[in-house]
């Protein structure tokens, strides 16, 4: 028999007493689709914990009432109000003592973690005795701290490492990686993984056989021994020096060197790692990247509010985007249809889907159910029974006016057509349809299972119930919509062609390829621009620029031309402007080059700025954030400085004027400032 404790009351919490005196805690944050722990929700958490302690029951279950997931973590807009670093450590130290209360309990404790679980959710769970996890793909596992410019505070960094051992937990950390629920039971972050069915019975079982506690054993312990800290340290440093610079992304570096000091005491790492997360969060660093994590909230949230349920997807294109464009529709749960001329050039999608699903899903029933979902379909018939038609053929305007004039007299009413294309304008394409209004741009980008960013592209006929159904389709896949303007290439390509053709002129001049993408990458690009060009592939680099010649006023280097016709198109030939061996780039000589590297950086980075200005008059997005989302999350633009628009301001938008115009004077034209830094300086009113 279920006792409910109507005194005690919560906005966020409800409370629960069964019949084997187990309290079970359900979080619901309210007027919140998600749990977070914010101010409020661990202040009654605390209100709770007192009360268990002058009223202990047998045990205590924590879990969510919210579908989506156990708990996401902190509430990051919080971290945005913190008035500095004393501030921040008084939140930190608080939450460390209610956690610690919650460990110290002399009953039972257990959460049932549901989806995601991360961050503070994740650091709570650490702090109860049991934790079982919900066995399907929902279920995440993970402390991304990182991503946001800092490290687990919450006591994360000590209770991670002292249930998974630091060779498992400390690269997750340093890394921000996720787990699914079957992995977190090998590291020992779960005790069990379990059906839906026996979910709420295996928590039951837990309290009250109460099994010891799986803990990593003796090696754990010699390695935190103090000098073997310093030399795993400096094996961790390394690993982390391969990925950023600790200039630009200092919190895994503080993590180390956290634990390398004061691993071998709990109650030394928890002082210590709220006073490195107080530090950490008030800086240039993790403010720009908690506003990056915001912005992607705001992506997210597009497409919300409508109702548009799709099942079914039939691609046009089995190439390398059509094909993985339907892979991941699949991998996300939908049935699809994918089209081709003969049945050889489906072949070779249906094997890298395989491959996709294998490493994925893992599980042969479900990869078997991925195999069966996407089905070859020679003669377009499932362009009758789809929800949305994706069109991914090549980048040739007649072509896909013909076959949208096709697909128009076959298609649903209902059905929204859409087109992957990069560069071509939907106005010339919808002005030959009955229906111009239903026409949309979906643009992925490559790779479809790696890139988060889909452009979201609308003409001057695109109706806005179409937008938004490609919206909410983009949000279904698990993807982020940019909703953009047509115009030539669009926002990312747009702004990342100039900045491109500028690094190939650059070689053209005598400079090193080395040389050049080290700036980019000493700027805080993810890979340097030409190193970028090889793996898009230099003949599409020819193609998107050549489109955009015109319109933008761009000028096509000699040498990308030449590179094109010799057949040397970057990574997939195996030559372009490096050479690649088992798909790796070998590192060139770097000959000798007398150059102002403070010069070259604003050549590269300036004309970035320039055409996002330029975007930002033209209204390609609606706003600054828009296009710093898109820039970050469809080229990786530095993180970390929070997108062009954002860096542009920081730095001063007469300073860049006057910088442009200095580049201007002797580099040409394509430095001349864009009529869009008036408005923004507000010379032109």
């Amino acid at each position: 028999m279920v006792k409910r404790y109507n005194h005690w009351k919560y906005n966020h919490w409800k409370l629960e007493k069964d019949g084997d005196d187990i309290l079970w805690c359900h979080l619901d944050k309210s007027n919140s689709s998600t749990n977070i722990l914010s101010a409020e929700v661990l202040k009654e958490f605390g209100d709770i914990i007192e009360a268990i302690e002058k009223e202990l029951p047998r045990g205590l279950i924590i879990l969510s009432d919210k579908d989506n997931g156990f708990i996401a973590g902190a509430d990051v807009l919080e971290f945005t109000k913190l008035d500095g670093k004393d501030e921040a450590l008084d939140v930190i130290q608080n939450v460390h003592g209610l956690f610690n209360s919650l460990e110290k309990l002399s009953c039972q404790t257990l959460c049932l973690i549901n989806g995601f679980c991360l961050g503070g959710g994740l650091e709570l769970a650490l702090a109860c005795r049991y934790r079982i996890a919900l066995d399907g793909p929902g279920t995440r596992l993970g402390l991304p701290e990182v991503l946001l410019g800092i490290h687990p505070g919450f006591g994360g960094t000590v209770r991670f490492i002292r249930v998974s051992g630091v060779m498992q937990a400390m690269p997750l950390m340093l890394a921000g990686r996720n787990l699914d629920a079957r992995e977190a039971k090998k590291l020992g972050l779960v005790d069990r993984v379990v059906p839906e069915r026996q979910f709420k019975n295996a928590a039951r079982s837990l309290i009250l056989n109460r099994p010891p506690q799986k803990l990593p054993g003796a090696l754990n312990k010699l390695v935190n021994v103090s000098f073997v800290r310093t030399i795993l340290a400096k094996i961790f440093r390394h690993q982390l020096e391969k990925r950023v610079k600790q200039q630009h992304y200092p919190a895994p570096f503080a993590l180390v060197d956290l634990w390398r000091k004061y691993g071998g005491s709990k109650k030394r790492m928890l002082e210590q790692e709220a006073k490195s997360v107080a530090d950490l969060i008030t800086s240039e660093t993790s403010k720009n990247l908690v506003r990056v994590f915001l912005l992607q909230e705001q992506l997210k949230s597009i497409g919300n509010e409508q109702d548009f349920k799709p099942k079914r997807i039939h691609v046009i294109g089995a190439g390398v985007m059509g094909g993985d464009i339907a892979t991941w529709c699949v991998f996300k749960g939908y049935q699809v249809t994918l089209q081709d001329r003969a049945p050889e050039f489906i072949a070779p999608v249906i094997k890298r889907a395989y491959s996709l699903f294998k490493k994925r899903l893992k599980l042969p029933y479900r990869i078997t159910a991925a195999m069966d979902s996407l089905a070859p379909d020679i003669s377009g018939r499932g362009i009758e029974k789809a929800d949305i038609i994706i069109e991914a053929i090549v980048e040739n305007t007649e072509a896909k006016v013909a076959l949208f004039k096709e697909i128009e007299a076959r298609a649903s009413a209902d059905a929204l057509l859409a087109t992957n294309t990069s560069s071509i304008r939907l106005d010339d394409i919808s002005k030959h349809l009955r229906d111009p209004k239903r026409l949309v741009g979906i643009h992925f980008f490559n790779p479809v299972a790696k890139m988060q960013l889909v452009e979201v592209v609308h003409s001057q006929n695109t109706a806005q119930d179409w937008i938004n159904k490609a919206s909410v389709f983009c949000r279904k896949i698990d993807r982020l919509p940019l909703l953009v303007k047509s115009s030539p290439g669009f926002l990312v390509n747009r702004i990342l062609t100039p900045y491109l053709l500028v690094a190939v002129e650059l070689f053209e001049e005598g400079i090193p390829v080395s040389t050049i993408d080290k700036v980019a990458e000493d700027f805080g690009m993810p890979m340097g621009p030409v190193k970028l060009a090889d793996t898009v592939g230099l003949d599409i680099c020819l193609s998107v620029a050549s489109n955009m010649a015109k319109a933008i006023d761009v000028k096509i280097p000699v040498k990308l031309q030449q590179m094109v016709d010799a057949g040397n198109l970057g990574k997939k030939t195996g030559k372009g402007f490096y050479e690649y061996k088992k798909g790796k780039a070998m590192k060139p000589a770097s000959g000798a080059y007398d150059v102002d590297l403070t010069v070259l950086e604003d050549r590269l980075i300036l004309r970035i700025l320039n055409e996002s200005v330029a975007c930002l008059r033209e209204q390609v997005v609606a706003d600054a954030d828009s296009l710093d989302a898109g820039m970050i999350f469809g080229t990786g633009f530095a993180p970390f400085r929070g997108g062009p628009m954002h860096y542009a301001k920081n730095r001063g938008y007469s300073e860049l004027v006057n910088r442009l115009i200095e580049l201007q004077l002797v580099y040409g034209d394509k430095y001349t400032p864009d009529h869009g830094w008036k408005l923004l300086t507000g010379e032109d009113d």
